[in-house]
């Protein structure tokens, strides 16, 4: 390990360095994220991403349960990969913990406040 001593220009100098290098990286990989979730997915691949079977796939679909892309003159139906994401979202549940903190979160509200007044 070696210890050097810095002034508070060197020190603000290399904070501000490695902050950038670190907001860069993560601004890297969220457009790389973002890219690959709007993805145009067809049907046998976004039935294997929702490990579902394609039958139930056109079924969920032709009950307007998935959001899916049909392009103008096109026979062919496409589902993006970020639409398919927030589907499985909303069925997510609610941990105990974040229940908990909810339910604390209400009580500890000025009651006026809980009646919508």
């Amino acid at each position: 390990m070696i210890i050097i001593q810095l002034d508070s220009e060197q020190l603000m100098n290399l904070i501000q360095k490695s902050v950038r290098k670190v907001l860069n990286e993560s601004s890297t990989q969220t457009t790389i994220t973002s890219k690959q979730d709007d993805q145009h997915l067809t049907v046998k691949e976004a039935a294997s991403f929702l490990n579902i079977t394609v039958p139930t796939l056109y079924s969920k679909n032709s009950r307007g349960e998935l959001p899916s892309c049909k392009p103008p003159g096109c026979k062919r139906l496409f589902f993006l990969k970020s639409d398919l994401i927030e589907y499985l979202k909303q069925g997510r549940r609610k941990t105990a913990f974040e229940i908990k903190i909810e339910a604390e979160a209400y009580i500890n509200k000025p009651r006026n406040d809980r009646d919508g007044k």
